[in-house]
């Protein structure tokens, strides 16, 4: 059984504060089984600081003089991966009553999140049901620190949760409050290791798998499955075979005789994560396979165990020839997996990135989202802020995903519900990303940065929630007992902070535009003649990728109607993806009325000026939290002030003498 605020953490949203309504009441925990203990060790824990009561009966016993009833339902015949709980309250008592012990432990924490309001106000009876069974967190975690990559790669949080010195850490006892947290925000699954699986990472999958079941142990009571990361080329790198032919009968029994080692230690164990024949990861293309045959393979060696693979659609060219504009990156998953639907097993889950590039502040949507309904599709999001001022900026980014997540990919914005990419991908797959969570101190590196984590793990349960909405939980269950004053300048900083970030960065879904290798601060011709295909094709008369089918490489093509259309158009294509699908003059008047280079010029200007607004929203209420989380957000606000600046300065200079155009406000540049 866990035991809550044993570890000398940072609590997140998970402070004691956040359990005084509950923990002040007299409360009946019913059932049995190792998740309904978990619940009761939280309500012990939250009636002992709050000076309540609980008792623990079996289902069915006698509970009427209780304020909260958390009870299992009796006899009920719901599949065993229901996850959903109904509750009901009735003249200020409240009970919550679920078909299994997940259902239990996130109708605990819907309690949590409501606070007072679960017992207050009119009566109700409501169900509650996630949006998607596959709810996963990906960690890029090394267990050895790589030598340009580090511990954790695009991590910005410190050290690996899970390894230290070369192997799993002998003290696990954190995992127990990160699960906790994971759990809270309705988070199911965790792969635990980098999907670039180098030859140390690969070994947790035989000789470390010790360890692998060690830390799928802290995180069981917390209904959390864990999922490894691994490489393609395992048969060769670990089990001195001499192919890794996913058609060749000896490497496929090797595959079924390392899946039986791992479920035999680890019998809940979730499944595989893989990133093939990309950015220099091995895969069947070696063998001239398809991703179906690679895929499938693997995934009849976890099928009798009910185990998954999620198989990453990120497979591009990395060396390619930056002279040849007919080569386009955002084609590339598309063009190898479109074909592929319906070819897949159904334990394969095609883990998709939410658009065609590399989780930029501003990308359109995959158009694979639309183009494999006859595959159990994951969308992917990156809570790690690689391309959104790691951890360093203040970037909430609910509103970028709660953008994506209902936007009508399938049949355009008069088609139904199941049009948009939430449907599209919560009935058959569901969501995956990459963790920002690490050894700092704040878990987070950025406080703020936490409330990316917990939105994603609530969007993830419910697409259609509102992040401003999601954003006041986080603020409530984090600071409880702070004044009114300090949620209003929490969105004074964060409601409208991934608009700004993008203003002071790359303009109109260009991208990119970092410095190469670690990604961080303004580099605009770092990617321009690099293999990597990432362009903006900039010159003294204009800017922008031509994407159209007309006279581009035809990406727009590969969107259903009539995204075809509304993208291949520069009468329709959304502004701010103009220079994603378009290359147009400087002089290219915009719907707002400006041009593109005053457009650059202004949002430059006006990001910086706004990073310098959060800053003063900030300052009068810092004092209203401890004083180690102050101390950082100022570190932080100052870092993003002085990054906004330096992007500013640099892509106005740049694109002053690329197009000789001065900026018709007088301001200076450089």
């Amino acid at each position: 059984m866990p035991s809550p605020r044993t570890t000398a953490v940072h609590p997140a949203w998970l402070p004691p504060g956040a359990f005084a309504a509950l923990g002040g009441r007299r409360v009946v925990v019913a059932g049995d089984g190792a998740l309904t203990s978990t619940v009761a060790a939280e309500v012990a824990a939250a009636t002992a600081a709050h000076g309540g009561s609980w008792a623990r009966l079996e289902v069915g016993a006698g509970t009427a003089d209780a304020d909260l009833v958390l009870t299992l339902a009796e006899d009920d015949p719901s599949n065993d991966a229901d996850e959903g709980f109904r509750f009901m309250r009735d003249g200020g008592s409240a009970v919550v009553q679920a078909p299994t012990e997940r259902g239990l432990l996130y109708g605990f924490f819907h309690v949590v999140r409501l606070g007072e309001d679960a017992f207050a106000g009119p009566d109700t009876d409501e169900t509650h049901a996630p949006a998607a069974e596959l709810r996963m967190i990906d960690h890029w975690d090394n267990v050895d620190v790589h030598p340009t990559m580090g511990q954790v790669e695009r991590g910005y949080s410190g050290g690996s949760l899970f390894y230290a010195s070369g192997r799993v850490r002998d003290d696990l006892s954190r995992l127990d409050a990160y699960a906790r947290l994971l759990a809270a925000a309705g988070i199911n699954r965790i792969a635990i290791n980098n999907v670039n699986v180098h030859a140390r990472e690969a070994r947790l999958l035989t000789e470390d798998l010790a360890g692998v079941a060690r830390i799928a142990a802290a995180f069981r009571p917390w209904g959390i499955r864990v999922h490894l990361s691994v490489s393609f080329a395992s048969p060769t790198l670990l089990g001195g075979l001499s192919s890794n032919d996913p058609l060749d009968p000896e490497v496929a029994h090797w595959w079924v005789r390392a899946a039986a080692r791992v479920w035999d230690l680890v019998p809940d164990f979730g499944g595989l994560v893989v990133k093939a024949d990309s950015e220099g990861q091995p895969g069947p293309f070696a063998y001239g396979r398809t991703h179906a045959d690679g895929a499938n393979m693997l995934a009849r060696a976890v099928a009798p165990y009910g185990g998954l693979v999620h198989w990453r659609a990120f497979v591009y060219d990395h060396r390619q020839d930056w002279r040849d504009r007919s080569t386009d990156r955002a084609r590339a998953a598309y063009d190898h997996f479109a074909p592929l639907d319906g070819t897949f097993d159904e334990n394969v889950v095609l883990q998709v990135k939410y658009g065609p590039l590399d989780f930029q502040a501003r990308e359109p949507v995959s158009p694979v989202l639309a183009a494999m309904p006859a595959t159990r599709l994951a969308l992917e999001l990156q809570v790690t802020q690689e391309y959104t001022g790691q951890q360093q900026h203040a970037v909430y980014l609910g509103p970028q995903w709660s953008a994506i997540l209902r936007f009508r990919l399938a049949g355009g914005p008069e088609a139904g519900d199941d049009g948009t990419v939430a449907g599209l991908v919560a009935g058959s797959g569901g969501f995956a990303a990459v963790s920002n969570a690490g050894t700092d101190e704040l878990w987070t590196g950025h406080p703020f940065a936490q409330a990316n984590l917990y939105a994603y793990g609530r969007l993830a349960w419910d697409p259609l929630l509102d992040p401003s909405a999601i954003l006041d939980e986080w603020v409530a269950l984090t600071f409880p007992d702070a004044p009114v004053e300090l949620g209003e300048a929490l969105h004074a900083v964060l409601d409208t902070s991934w608009e700004t970030y993008e203003m002071y960065t790359a303009p109109l879904g260009v991208g990119f535009m970092v410095r190469p290798g670690h990604h961080y601060g303004p580099d605009v011709d770092g990617y321009e003649y690099t293999p990597w295909g990432t362009y903006h094709f900039a010159d003294r008369d204009g800017i922008g990728v031509d994407r159209t089918q007309a006279t581009g490489t035809g990406y727009t093509g590969q969107y259903p109607a009539p995204w075809s259309d509304v993208y291949e158009s520069l009468g329709t294509c959304p502004d701010e993806l103009l220079l994603f699908f378009h290359h147009v003059p400087y002089s290219h008047v915009l719907r707002s009325g400006k041009t593109v280079i005053q457009h650059v010029y202004d949002t430059h200007s006006e990001g910086v000026e706004r990073v310098e607004a959060m800053i003063a929203a900030w300052e009068p209420v810092a004092g209203l939290v401890d004083p180690a989380v102050a101390e950082r957000v100022a570190e932080r606000l100052a870092e993003q002030l002085r990054s906004a600046i330096e992007w500013r300065d640099q892509v106005r200079t740049y694109f002053f003498r690329k197009s000789g155009v001065p900026d018709e406000k007088g301001r200076r540049i450089f």
